[in-house]
């Protein structure tokens, strides 16, 4: 039996010895392998260099969108800013016209205010000699 054990410790020693021998002496990597990879690589670049043309054109197309659409900006800026003195020149022009038209009758509602001043001082002094007029003027609370 130890013969046996022996002799299969052995052959298995050998057999790994063998095929460790082959590993070492075998070649991964051939020229055809090599040649395949350069034209892999040389494929990738290609690509590569497509996908960023295709994306600097994007980039250009986006750029040209967004200074149009900026244009349109500045001009609804523009249009709203004119939009905004408008209405204030009409606010200005609208308090401007009241006041010019409220003028003349305030002037008018001074000067009646002059004169009733005036006749309510008339009567005071023509009730200072008549007591019927003072009582008149009494009851309506202007004496």
């Amino acid at each position: 039996m130890k013969l046996f054990i022996a002799s299969l410790w052995f052959f298995l020693l050998t057999a790994m010895s063998f095929v460790n021998a082959q590993d070492l002496n075998s070649v991964p990597y051939t020229l055809d392998d090599r040649d395949r990879a350069i034209r892999t690589e040389a494929r990738i670049d290609a690509l590569d260099a497509k996908f960023d043309a295709r994306i600097n054109a994007l980039e250009e197309k986006t750029d040209i969108r967004f200074e149009a659409v900026n244009s349109r900006i500045d001009y609804i800026f523009w249009l709203l800013g004119v939009i905004v003195a408008l209405m204030l020149f009409t606010l200005g022009y609208i308090i401007w016209d009241r006041r010019t038209a409220l003028k003349p009758a305030l002037d008018k509602a001074s000067t009646a205010d002059d004169k009733a001043a005036n006749v309510l001082r008339v009567l005071q002094e023509y009730a200072k000699k008549h007591p019927d007029m003072a009582n008149i003027l009494k009851t309506h609370g202007l004496l």
